[in-house]
């Protein structure tokens, strides 16, 4: 069987897995259910060589203004739309 050259080699460790807890940009609902574009928290529901699915509790919407009717985002893996969540400090810390 012939080998496959790589320009590099293949990264074992992945950037996201499932059940992480990731921060998508997009269009959500807020509090008053007005709708606003944002960071929004999500879990990681599956992961393959490109894209990376996340499920919200809240409603999203896809750019084009259409509700997204399982609560589930597909980003690119190196999209800059999508990120571990920044750590934040709880006052009194």
């Amino acid at each position: 069987m012939a080998s496959l050259p790589f320009s590099a080699p293949p990264n074992a460790k992945r950037e996201y897995d499932v059940g992480d807890m990731v921060e998508v940009l997009c269009d959500h609902e807020d509090d008053r259910k007005d709708r606003i574009r944002d960071w929004l928290v999500g879990v990681v529901v599956q992961v393959d060589h490109k894209l990376v699915a996340v499920q919200f509790h809240e409603n999203v919407y896809l750019t084009n203004g259409w509700m997204v009717p399982d609560h589930v985002l597909w980003c690119p893996k190196d999209s800059g739309n999508i990120r571990h969540p920044k750590k934040r400090s709880r006052a009194g810390d």
